[in-house]
This record gives C-alpha cells, structure tokens and sequence, in this order.
C-alpha cells in the first residue's frame, strides 16, 4: 500500500502521542492507520446493517 504523510497539528500530535501510549502502538503512523481503520469498520457495519435490531414486521393479509 502507498505511503501517505500527513502534516499533523501540534494539538493532534499530543492527541496521537497520548492515544498511542493507551494502544501500545510504537509510533503515531500506527496510531494514524488503526483511526482509519477503526473508522472504516464503524462506516461498513452501518452500511450493511450488520449489528442493527431486528424487529419483527406484521404483515397485513393480501388482498385477493
């Protein structure tokens, strides 16, 4: 996959930093993939609606 680097903010830094010590992750790229790959599982379970309640649907009878 191609690298992408991305210029990050002094207040995202200390965010990354912070959330990198909770993962155990050895740098902030890691901590910059697993967002981004946290973020596009959250996306595709609401896209297939995986997850959701189901409820039961009452049908009325056809009209014949």
């Amino acid at each position: 996959m191609p690298e992408v680097h991305t210029p990050y903010e002094d207040k995202d830094v200390d965010f990354l930093e912070t959330l990198r010590q909770k993962l155990g992750l050895s740098d902030i790229e890691q901590v910059t993939e697993w967002l981004l790959k946290s973020r596009i599982r959250k996306q595709s379970r609401n896209i297939t609606g995986r997850g959701r309640a189901m409820h039961l649907v009452d049908r009325k009878p056809s009209c014949e």
